[in-house]
């Protein structure tokens, strides 16, 4: 495994992060175990879930049942903003809300403090400073150790940086976005701001929901596989994104490279990548995702994709 420090942090993740976001939904509480044990056995360090993974509370609360000992050995990135529940009172990135979902997620994982916590989503009707004075503060509580974004702009994630220097809050350390061969937007002004500020991206959906494994060639759905089960993340099953698909797959086959491993590999060797996250269900795709860090892309292969 490879490791790299968090934005212009001294702290040092792992290449690869496991995403936690089937656990307590496609997996159950021992399923879960499994998945945690072989990923820590092979160099994972970065274990990122969410309040709302797992129906609600379930990623956080199997985590919490699970981790022990190994709490202090791993980073543990949590985050908040998404509703987590059905009546708007529990969503958002005001003071009032953020001061009590970190307690719900500290007492569900079961540990004193989050190594990074992440805004989930941006919130149009909270001020950014109101939500960097709270989470400045619980910095100084010792109940979160750093701070980061997800699903975020190039504008928002220049504003907290502008409002950070100007205020002397805590930095946005990364940015959880997706990215992938299919979707390389996050190349256009985001990356340029990741390089300059250290704020590193934490690639999600590496793997464009399993399109980039080749298993969903041809339209086939393999049963219980995420294209059945949650059938909105079917957003790249169009005649577009099933040419790119097939012509990144012969560029794998040409070269002898797993597709999967080629998919990740793309992702981990932009300089504005800190970690790319992955899922898996299963210990052949934990493997499978984790071999891609010793993969070699030369530039011949690069210039093909």
């Amino acid at each position: 495994m490879e490791y790299r420090n968090l934005g212009s942090s001294g702290l040092r993740v792992s290449l690869v992060g496991l995403g936690c976001n089937n656990f307590g939904m496609r997996l159950d509480l021992e399923q879960t175990r499994a998945v945690v044990d072989r990923a820590f056995d092979l160099g994972i360090t970065l274990f990122d879930t969410a309040d709302m993974y797992g129906g609600r509370g379930g990623s956080e609360t199997q985590l919490g049942k699970i981790l022990g000992h190994r709490r202090k050995d791993i980073v543990l990135a949590s985050k908040f903003g998404m509703a987590m529940s059905d009546d708007g009172t529990k969503i958002g990135a005001s003071r009032r809300y953020i001061m009590s979902a970190v307690e719900d997620s500290l007492r569900r994982l079961k540990t004193d403090w989050i190594d990074l916590y992440q805004l989930h989503q941006p919130d149009p009707l909270t001020p950014l400073d109101e939500t960097m004075q709270a989470l400045d503060d619980l910095v100084t509580q010792g109940k979160i150790r750093y701070i980061g974004l997800s699903n975020e702009t190039a504008w928002g994630l220049s504003k907290f940086l502008e409002l950070s220097k100007m205020k002397g809050l805590p930095k946005m350390m990364s940015v959880q976005n997706p990215y992938n061969l299919l979707n390389r937007t996050y190349e256009v002004g985001l990356a340029e701001i990741s390089i300059r500020e250290q704020s590193g991206l934490l690639a999600y959906s590496p793997l464009a929901f399993g399109y980039l494994t080749g298993k969903y060639r041809n339209n086939k759905l393999p049963a219980k596989s995420r294209m059945q089960l949650f059938k909105n993340f079917n957003r790249y099953k169009n005649e577009n994104g099933q040419k790119a698909i097939d012509e990144y797959y012969k560029i794998s086959k040409k070269y002898n490279l797993d597709f999967t491993q080629m998919s990740l590999k793309f992702c981990e060797i932009q300089h504005f990548t800190t970690s790319v996250i992955i899922g898996a269900t299963t210990m052949e795709q934990l493997k499978t995702n984790i071999e891609s860090v010793s993969v070699n892309l030369n530039n011949d292969i690069i210039n093909d994709i």
